[in-house]
């Protein structure tokens, strides 16, 4: 059977592409296709304690059968982080969306707060001059963008309900970013300003763990992967999940 791999981040640049279509024998399970790269590339086998992976872009155990057809995705530690024209989860009317254009803050805001918000919380993260000392170029962000979106908008869902905020929306950024550009955009109303305040910094603390996004980082001497902040707990690993594939007979 055929399986279609995804590579992000660092991952992309060790294999040495984004994708390819790798043939399995019928009833192979994610640890089986774990153990082909692990063997091939040891510099991925070293990363695999901290690579999440995906199935159907959906976080997956490495226990999971493959079925043919299935996309599977190797996601390193994410590092995430208005123009109209972008991609949302549910339509144009969606508060979850990537763009590749500037954002435009006001006009987001417009569009979420109503005459019944009592406040509208506002968080812009803005790409800065300087990384740990180095001179900053500019950044460039890539991600998983159809599993990107699903996990955004289930943040906001889940912000709406653990928070009582009447909405919130967020819109990210995606390709080349200059100094001072915003990367990423986090919009929260509510009828009180501590739960908008609280929603808010939930939101941009659980997307910079758990959404698929990756920051490219440009400075004069060169060019790295940011690194990521490690997956949440809930969030299954690829260490520890690798076994040999199965001798043929």
């Amino acid at each position: 059977m055929q399986i279609r791999v995804l590579f992000f981040g660092v991952l992309k640049d060790l294999v040495g592409c984004p994708t390819e279509i790798v043939e399995l024998p019928e009833g192979a399970r994610l640890q089986e296709l774990l153990a082909r790269y692990a063997g091939k590339f040891p510099r991925v086998r070293e990363m695999l304690p901290a690579v999440a992976l995906s199935v159907n872009q959906e976080y997956s155990k490495g226990d999971r059968e493959l079925r043919a057809g299935d996309e599977v995705a190797l996601l390193p530690p994410v590092s995430g982080g208005a123009g109209e024209a972008g991609i949302s989860a549910r339509g144009a009317d969606c508060p979850v969306r990537m763009v590749r254009e500037p954002i435009a803050t006001q006009s987001v805001l417009d569009r979420v707060k109503l005459p019944e918000d009592g406040a509208a919380v506002v968080f812009e993260g803005v790409v800065r001059n300087n990384t740990r000392g180095r001179r900053t170029l500019y950044l460039d962000y890539e991600a998983y963008e159809a599993m990107a979106l699903k996990q955004m908008d289930a943040l906001v869902k889940e912000a709406r309900s653990r928070f009582a905020i009447r909405e919130a929306a967020i819109v990210h950024r995606l390709g080349r970013l200059e100094i001072g550009e915003t990367s990423v955009l986090i919009v929260v109303a509510s009828a009180h300003r501590g739960p908008a305040f609280e929603a808010g910094r939930w939101l941009i603390d659980t997307l910079k763990k758990t959404v698929p996004i990756w920051k490219k980082e440009y400075f004069e001497d060169g060019a790295v992967w940011a690194d990521g902040e490690p997956f949440p707990q809930e969030i299954p690993r690829a260490g520890g999940t690798i076994e040999p594939p199965a001798a043929s007979k």
